[in-house]
């Protein structure tokens, strides 16, 4: 098989830092090859230099052989290289179709074909499985709609090389189905594609070729069936991982929340549940089954809830987030880059942005930085310096900012929305690890994750919701996959008998 776009000896410096180190790699015409690391390994580094997005500090990009300079991202997709980025790159007030052909409008005449544009991209979507609307606003979709977007405009966009940075990491179990039946057809007709993926399971899947990379460098190259799921993740952290889930022996103590017939207008209904303290609650179901919506409401970010909530046996107003973190209940999102964290401002800034009140009326910069040292440490943020704008740090390090900047408000009750999702093994592991110590230390802790085996491994119960309800509940042995997979799909316990098993304390 040709080449199509190779990099050979490429190193990058960011300022006196070199962050890649002579890296050579091939994308070849009908191959699949697959980029894994753990975050901060040089593998964004590479896409976008691949892209277009930033040049080599030595080395060549070649293009069908020849040296290829692109001076931007547009010159590299003009000439063929298309790139679904992790981080979303979309008009959010544009429609789904403005979005998918932005840049390439059709017209009739002088005039704009928003018609001819909808149809197009309705036949995209209808390829993806997915039943997105084409005059949807970008802004009211959720984060697995908008990636299923980002995916249809790279597919609009007849590449000769797509790369692909973690596209399935938002996406439901069908939707990841319907983007492996585009990836195999792509590859059928001849497209060079590059996929970086911390899901395992789908790089053996899908992968012809893997590249693994350490601290920006290559450290293991492997044809498809010459690596097991362990070896890859052994070769990207550089030691075996073992006992990857901590244990789950922390012992609960009385019921430190509980929620009363909370629904949400048009999206929750009638949800009730129990929380102990010391306790990890999973939240387990399809995306748009209310998970989310569910503990926005909690956290007091659903204006026009309805129902009761208690904390320690003390009634908290529904949809008053001021009320909610006075009682101690903090959300960490789902979406750190959008509603988590300031990008553009400094990491202090960020840690502290909840908590001002902790650092005076003139706030205290002292007692700032050494806020920011302490959560440094304790939560291993890896940073060049705390002046360093958020959105620098690795999709790891950022959450691990988040969860640092939540828990500096001292909340006792801790709503965790997809812990992990971009993150790699490494500092998953890291993560988990800080979930189940905050358990020990007597926290509720209640965790969202569309990962089963994140659920599975991480929670001592877990509550399966379907179409706005809770369909039933699983805990001890029966907390397997195909438990909650068949409650979310409706073909589990009866909805009143698990309602009213999780209302009683244990």
């Amino acid at each position: 098989m040709e080449t199509v776009l190779e990099l050979s000896g490429v190193t990058r410096c960011f300022g006196p830092v070199e962050v890649l180190h002579g890296i050579d790699l091939g994308l070849r015409a009908g191959e699949v090859h697959a980029l894994i690391g753990e975050n901060g390994a040089g593998k964004s580094t590479i896409m976008k230099i691949l892209g277009g997005y930033l040049a080599p500090t030595e080395g060549q990009v070649l293009l069908d052989g020849s040296p290829a300079a692109f001076s931007s991202g547009p010159e590299a997709e003009a000439r063929g290289v298309v790139v679904i980025h992790q981080e979303f790159n979309l008009a959010p007030d544009l429609t789904v179709a403005d979005n998918i052909f932005l840049g390439r409008e059709m017209t009739r005449g002088w005039r704009l074909d928003h018609a001819a544009m909808r149809r197009a991209a309705g036949d995209l979507l209808e390829e993806l499985d997915t039943r997105i609307d084409p005059r949807a606003r970008i802004r009211d979709l959720s984060v697995p709609d908008r990636q299923m977007v980002e995916i249809a405009k790279a597919l609009s966009r007849n590449a000769r090389v797509l790369i692909m940075d973690e596209p399935s990491a938002a996406l439901t179990h069908r939707e990841v189905d319907a983007l492996y039946a585009q990836v195999d057809r792509l590859r059928a007709e001849g497209v060079a594609l590059m996929f970086c993926s911390h899901r395992l399971d789908e790089v053996a899947r899908l992968a012809d070729r893997i590249t693994v990379l350490r601290d920006g460098s290559v450290v293991s190259r492997a044809t498809r069936g010459e690596m097991t799921e362990d070896q890859m993740a052994t070769a990207m952290v550089g030691r075996e991982l073992t006992d990857f889930f901590p244990p789950k022996d922390t012992l609960t103590g009385n019921v430190l929340l509980e929620v009363q017939d909370l629904s949400v207008p048009g999206a929750v209904d009638d949800a009730s549940l129990t929380l102990h303290r010391g306790e990890v609650l999973g939240i387990a179901g399809l995306v748009g089954a209310g998970r989310t919506e569910l503990a926005e409401a909690i956290a007091g970010l659903r204006p026009g809830s309805t129902g009761r909530m208690t904390v320690s046996g003390e009634a908290v107003p529904l949809a008053d987030v001021r009320a909610a973190g006075r009682a101690g209940i903090a959300y960490l999102t789902e979406d750190r880059k959008e509603a988590g964290l300031l990008l553009t401002k400094p990491l202090t800034e960020n840690l502290t942005l909840a908590a001002l009140d902790r650092f005076g009326f003139r706030i205290d910069r002292a007692a700032e930085a050494r806020a920011m040292d302490d959560a440094t440490r304790e939560f291993d943020i890896r940073a060049a310096s705390p002046d360093m704008p958020a959105g620098a740090l690795s999709g790891g390090n950022q959450q691990k900012l988040l969860l640092a900047k939540t828990m500096l408000t001292e909340p006792q009750i801790v709503l965790i929305d997809e812990p992990t999702r971009g993150i790699d093994v490494g500092t998953k592991r890291q993560i988990y690890a800080f979930i189940r110590r905050l358990a020990a230390e007597g926290h509720g802790i209640i965790v969202i994750s569309s990962e089963l085996p994140e659920v599975i491994g991480l929670a001592d119960r877990v509550l399966v919701m379907r179409q706005g309800r809770i369909a039933g509940e699983v805990e001890g042995d029966v907390i397997t996959e195909e438990g909650i997979v068949r409650l979310a799909m409706g073909v589990g316990a009866d909805h009143h008998d698990a309602e009213h098993k999780n209302r009683e304390p244990a």
